[in-house]
């Protein structure tokens, strides 16, 4: 082997090392945030027990960080346990006290776009989605549940084609499933030449503003049922 080779490996392998400690290192700060999150919503619950029979929203930092909430789907019995940075397997460790608890009579999800930032593949998405269902239907065997799509920020533009085909993956196996849908908000948020629009956006351009969050609402009421 070369000398230029055998530096050219040296570096590398640095940098995998280097890669590896700093990925290392987020997991303890994020596994803490989240149990802090997770403990304030099981406080939350204690001082005031959600009612049964209510349509969870569980998720990422979409669902974290929608305020209105409760105005933009007025009517309806909502509980929100989004958690910022949440993945598909953080939805899946938490399951048992973020989401079976509630009971709910729907779930409507929001997961993934971090999964796939993260270098997380199409597949590894559907068989995390695929086993969450499955935790799910052993305890909540009629739940219906709602995947929504990730969705077109253009500060992650750049992720479009990984984030297409999960999107698509996932549409696909909902689409052959009973009590499972899947929303689309993609399209909804694109230009009509295929860009994302800039004005959904907050100042970060990857999460929505509340005209994004809108359009949301606008596509989730159907599958919502009448409000209650």
């Amino acid at each position: 082997m070369s000398r230029r080779r055998t530096l050219s490996t040296f570096f590398m392998t640095a940098i995998l090392m280097v890669a590896s400690s700093a990925s290392q290192a987020q997991k303890p700060a994020l596994a803490e945030r989240f149990e802090k999150q997770v403990q304030d919503y099981e406080a939350s619950d204690r001082a005031s027990p959600p009612p049964p029979d209510a349509i969870l929203f569980a998720g990422d930092s979409q669902f974290f960080r929608w305020k209105t909430i409760h105005e933009d789907l007025a009517g309806y019995t909502l509980i929100n346990r989004g958690i910022d940075s949440f993945q598909l397997p953080d939805l899946i460790r938490y399951a048992d006290r973020l989401v079976l608890p509630y009971h709910p009579r729907l779930i409507v999800l929001h997961v993934g776009g971090n999964d796939v930032h993260n270098g997380r593949t199409p597949a590894q998405l559907l068989a995390d989605f695929q086993s969450f269902v499955a935790i799910v239907r052993a305890r909540l065997p009629d739940v219906r549940i709602v995947y929504s799509s990730i969705t077109p920020g253009p500060g992650r533009w750049d992720e479009a084609p990984q984030r297409v085909v999960a999107n698509r993956t996932i549409q696909q196996y909902v689409a052959t499933q009973q009590n499972l849908d899947f929303i689309d908000l993609w399209g909804a948020m694109l230009t009509p030449d295929g860009q994302p629009r800039e004005d959904l956006w907050v100042a970060d351009r990857v999460h929505p503003n509340h005209a994004g969050y809108l359009i949301r609402a606008k596509l989730t009421k159907p599958l919502l049922g009448p409000p209650r």
